[in-house]
């Protein structure tokens, strides 16, 4: 079960309604008793700084740095090739 805010069309009362996600019930008022249209909003998730987006870049001192050709280093390596 998911829950949604619906908005009346007529007093405009804000309310809470649970469903599930493939249910189109028709919802009503509970202040007036008028129908109701479900309300769509922003995603509460927020992305604030560095490092959410492919093109960003590491900084500071714990990043690496990435050189073709080089090998990592352990004996007997298959990476050497």
């Amino acid at each position: 079960m998911a829950r949604y805010d619906y908005r009346c069309t007529s007093c405009g009362t804000v309310f809470e309604v649970e469903h599930g996600m493939t249910e189109h019930p028709s919802i009503t008022c509970p202040e007036c008793g008028n129908s109701a249209e479900k309300v769509f909003s922003a995603s509460g998730i927020e992305f604030k700084g560095s490092g959410f987006y492919n093109t960003d870049q590491r900084g500071g001192s714990s990043s690496t740095e990435a050189t073709s050709g080089s090998s990592c280093g352990c004996e007997n390596c298959p990476h050497n090739n």
